[in-house]
């Protein structure tokens, strides 16, 4: 099954690449490899805005963790022009807008990475780090950035 198939099936389509609300670009090719910045979680175009365990539980930072794959994957898309040139997801770098008690970000960043080897299948499978910060950008919840290897 391609790439695309697996998304349609799965009811997912792929957004535009968000404007950068800074001075970066969203993504950078360098050889064989694809480097997505930070998306941010959103939710109704807005930044998903919550701190993990004082706003939000470990299973709503999930399904924002999802959303921001899907930004990723559309970018990743803009940057290759066909998600089946995608030879492998190599990693995954997750900062998780939490409490200094809440110890779950691992959990949280599942949701991207679920979502990533569902959509991938076996290129999908990735190497990750998922951080616990005081803060992220316009209040968002979850920033996920990613590197994948290219044909």
């Amino acid at each position: 099954m391609t790439v695309y198939a697996k998304l349609t099936q799965l009811g997912i389509s792929l957004p535009p690449v968000a404007v950068p609300a800074a001075a970066y670009v969203p993504f950078v090719r360098s050889g064989k490899l694809v480097f997505l910045s930070g998306h941010i979680a959103k939710q109704d175009g807005k930044p998903w805005v919550g701190q993990l365990g004082l706003t939000m539980a470990t299973a709503e930072g999930k399904a924002a963790a999802r959303a921001v794959a899907i930004d990723l994957i559309g970018t990743l898309h803009a940057a290759v022009g066909d998600l089946n040139q995608v030879v492998r997801i190599v990693k995954l770098m997750s900062l998780v807008n939490s409490t200094a008690s809440f110890t779950e970000q691992h959990l949280v960043t599942n949701g991207a990475s679920e979502l990533l080897g569902e959509v991938f299948g076996a290129a999908g499978p990735h190497a990750r780090s998922a951080f616990g910060v005081a803060q992220i950008p316009m209040g968002a919840c979850v920033e996920i950035e990613l590197i994948a290897e290219i044909l």
